[in-house]
């Protein structure tokens, strides 16, 4: 089990010290251990209101315009106050690239399908279609956590996303737009 998560025996091993120079192998499966650390998280982002999703990232991370695993959480719980929303994130086209210093960079296209309220909700297009573009670290506890995540939107809908208004994010230390 420990080799599965990455953090000990061969995998951990090869992503701390080869990185880009792992065996094809071993390439795959850390490819397919990030794809699936990536699927755990929409999955409770998804069915658990994001409740977990702050366990997902180290203390000092990055998300869209956040800093920090507190002001990721604290979004999350703004987002499940604001009431029933439904909604399902989507991923495909994953590739991974390792870094030999335990890091890797992930990248998928997302589409997000949303709408506030309960199901069953009329079907419609994605909401969104966008890059996400992920930098992640091997910890000491052997999961791959994110150090950072941003979106580049390919295509948008009108039904928006779930932004807090901005006078919530004066209490979180945000990110600067353009940073």
């Amino acid at each position: 089990m420990d080799s599965v998560r990455g953090g000990r025996g061969r995998l951990g091993t090869n992503a701390r010290n080869k990185g880009k120079d792992m065996a094809p192998d071993d390439h795959m499966l850390l490819t397919h251990l990030l794809f699936s650390n990536a699927v755990d998280y929409w999955h409770d982002v998804d069915h658990n209101d994001g409740m977990n999703a702050r366990d997902f990232y180290v203390e000092d991370a990055t998300f869209f315009n956040l800093r920090g695993r507190e002001a990721i959480h604290q979004f999350y719980l703004w987002r499940k106050e604001r009431g029933a929303r439904t909604v399902r994130h989507l991923m495909s086209n994953f590739r991974a690239r390792l870094e030999g210093d335990g890091t890797a960079h992930t990248e998928c296209v997302m589409l997000l399908y949303a709408a506030d309220g309960e199901p069953v909700l009329p079907s419609a297009p994605p909401i969104q279609i966008a890059d996400q573009i992920d930098e992640l670290v091997l910890c000491d506890d052997g999961r791959w956590r994110f150090r950072a995540r941003r979106f580049v939107n390919i295509f948008k809908g009108d039904i928006p996303t779930t932004v807090p208004p901005p006078e919530w994010y004066a209490r979180y230390n945000p990110v600067p737009a353009d940073g």
